[in-house]
């Protein structure tokens, strides 16, 4: 037999004897022995930290016992020098391996071996199976020994000790027997279990100090207490072999640095379509903007996003998020594209506003109340989704914020105002300028258009093209809900207290007057007018106060005091308002004055009535309208009327 001759190490460790330790032990007996944790129960918890092969212990008080192949090499040469008793041991035999078996634990620990252990245990397995090979042709076993050890530049009698070693092991199962039992360094520097309690509470805190300073303060608490403690670096190694990384990663930066560990969720985008799913945020540049009216701040962007092609949709500009800012981008979303079918959105105030989701179940911030209105998303029916704010996995525009922050707010226009992303990234023209808010929003609109139109998008949706063309291709086939006049009203901001002026019956808001000859008999009442705030000049919806839809009034803008044509044109209006009035009255009035008083019948005067009773009245002024010739008798008529008056006034006769 030829080849080349390989040198194989030779270990002690590597030959666990048939009959000297056992097979399993329980955490009782595991518990302080060199590797393993101190205490039973930590032993119990570190063998389900590392899913240690466990079958359940037999006996009394029950409980696991682990298998001996799966415990650290330093605990297997403890207990293999300890010379345990073996009377619990399984003999293995060639049946189908079985859960907590002989098979599963030492397959479990070969792979947790470096390649370098496996290489080895391969060449022990192959030399013999070549050992087996020649015996198989009528070689005496001692022949074969002497020719493989000569072969692979190895002693015979170590080939004998590896062929005792998986005697009793399956044939499947020699190479993980075969592998070597490497323990390396095996001593350690004693450490007080006191010791090593104080430093962990040190250093495993959301202050994160520094092992070095941990240890410093380790030492004089040692010297206080009389303490035994290591090195530096044993320290060091111990933390990172005992103390798994996630542990360490949570105790000293947090549960938020720890879900980072894991694996993030992978969203399939290709099964959705054009405005099947939306989702929705604010951002605040960096950029010192002016305003009107003279404030400078940062503006807040307030964008929709479409999932399907990750196109912006829509977008408006305010000082600060709110409830009108989002009712406002979502309505320039509802008409120009339609009504999306769900939204992801975060919540926050804005979002979570009773005038944006009011009535829906699930809103996380207000309770719902049945006389609560019902907010414009809850209204046309889209399905709200809410995410966890400050995630961009839950929301795929935060990373078209990402891209926006560096087109929009370094942008050569906005030289100057630039604030810096962190108070200690101020550039050195801090402050120096502020961006009129037309030119800002010409900035916003044309790098959100280069945004949704730039080519070579590497999302497996749009394959190398543009959102805006996956957009529009999903766009033309999908089904799409388009809003109704009375719906697109909805996402328009309303303003109540409003009364309609006389005579004319004009609206006055923001500084502007807005009329329709419809307005004409609420001159005087309580009106609600519906209007965008950020374009006064548009046409406004007024509604009466019960609710009832009155017209769709224009903005009437001042002219020039001397501006001929503007009056020229008004008072053509103002005519064509009359010719209007005077055809309807004409179409109401059919019959002139003086045909009615025509067909108005003549009216007879009543006839006077009889009497059937006649009452005297015998009272003072008949007696002052007597004939005064008659002394006598004008005499006798006060005596009577004297008694009459008598007579009333007792009651009597």
């Amino acid at each position: 037999m030829g080849g080349k001759r390989v040198h194989l190490s030779t270990t002690p460790e590597a030959l666990r004897p048939s009959g000297g330790a056992k097979d399993w032990y329980s955490a009782r007996e595991l518990a302080g022995l060199p590797g393993l944790p101190g205490t039973e129960r930590r032993v119990v918890s570190r063998a389900a930290n590392e899913d240690l092969p466990s079958r359940p212990r037999a006996g009394r008080g029950g409980g696991k016992e682990y298998a001996l192949a799966s415990l650290p090499g330093l605990t297997q040469r403890a207990l293999l020098m300890r010379g345990a008793d073996a009377t619990e041991a399984t003999p293995a035999t060639d049946g189908p391996a079985k859960e907590g078996g002989h098979r599963l634990p030492q397959w479990g620990r070969y792979e947790r071996l470096p390649d370098k252990t496996k290489a080895e245990a391969t060449l022990r397995l192959n030399a013999l199976v070549a050992v087996e090979q020649l015996t198989g042709t009528g070689t005496s076993r001692m022949d074969a020994y002497a020719q493989v050890a000569a072969q692979y530049d190895a002693d015979p009698a170590t080939l004998r000790r590896w062929a005792a070693h998986v005697r009793h092991v399956p044939r499947a199962d020699w190479l993980p027997a075969l592998a070597p039992g490497y323990l390396g360094r095996t001593a350690t520097a004693d450490c007080s279990v006191e010791a090593w309690d104080f430093f962990k509470g040190d250093y495993l805190r959301l202050e994160a100090p520094g092992a070095a300073a941990c240890y410093g303060r380790l030492k004089r608490a040692a010297a206080e207490h009389g303490w035994t403690v290591p090195s530096l670096r044993t320290i060091e190694r111990r933390i990172r072999r005992e103390i798994p990384k996630q542990a360490r990663v949570l105790a000293r930066h947090g549960a938020e640095a720890l879900g980072r560990l894991f694996l993030a969720q992978e969203r399939d985008k290709t099964a959705l379509h054009a405005l099947e799913c939306t989702n929705a945020d604010g951002h605040k540049f960096d950029v010192f903007v002016r305003f009107p009216g003279g404030t400078v701040g940062r503006p807040c962007l307030l964008a929709w996003q479409d999932v399907h092609s990750g196109m912006i949709v829509s977008w408006r500009v305010d000082k600060t998020e709110s409830a009108e800012l989002v009712r406002l981008a979502f309505g320039d979303l509802v008409e120009r594209y339609g009504i999306p079918a769900s939204a992801h959105l975060d919540n926050g105030r804005g979002f979570a506003s009773k005038w944006v989701t009011g009535g829906m179940k699930w809103r996380h911030r207000f309770k719902v109340k049945a006389e609560e209105p019902k907010g414009v998303l809850t209204a046309l029916g889209v399905t709200v989704h809410w995410a966890t704010p400050y995630h961009g996995q839950a929301k795929p525009i935060e990373r078209a914020f990402k891209d926006l922050c560096e087109t929009i707010a370094k942008h050569p226009a906005n030289s100057g105002a630039y604030t810096g992303n962190k108070p200690e990234a101020k550039p050195e023209d801090y402050g120096s300028r502020a961006v009129p808010l037309a030119d800002f929003l010409k900035t916003v609109e044309s790098e959100i258009n280069a945004h949704n139109t730039r080519q070579g998008r590497r999302s497996k949706v749009c394959q190398g093209r543009s959102f805006a063309e996956m957009f529009a291709e999903s766009y033309a086939q999908a089904p799409i809900r388009k809003a109704t006049a009375e719906q697109r009203r909805l996402w328009l901001l309303a303003a109540e207290g409003l009364r309609a002026q006389n005579p004319s019956g004009h609206v006055m808001l923001l500084g502007n007057r807005y009329w329709h000859e419809a307005l004409v008999p609420y001159a005087g009442q309580p009106v609600v007018v519906r209007f965008d705030p950020q374009r006064v000049q548009e046409p406004v919806h007024v509604y009466a106060a019960d609710g009832r839809y009155v017209c769709h009034a224009e903005c009437q803008a001042a002219v020039g005091f001397a501006d001929i044509a503007a009056a020229r044109e008004h008072a053509k209006a103002k005519g064509n308002f009359r010719r209007a009035t005077k055809a309807a009255l004409a179409a109401e009035r059919k019959l002139a004055a003086s045909d009615v008083a025509a067909q108005l019948p003549d009216v007879e005067a009543p006839e006077v009535p009889g009497a059937k009773v006649v009452r005297l009245d015998f009272g003072r002024m008949a007696l002052m309208e007597a004939p005064a010739e008659d002394a006598n008798d004008a005499a006798f008529g006060r005596a009577v009327a004297m008694l009459e008056q008598g007579r009333r006034q007792g009651g009597g006769e």
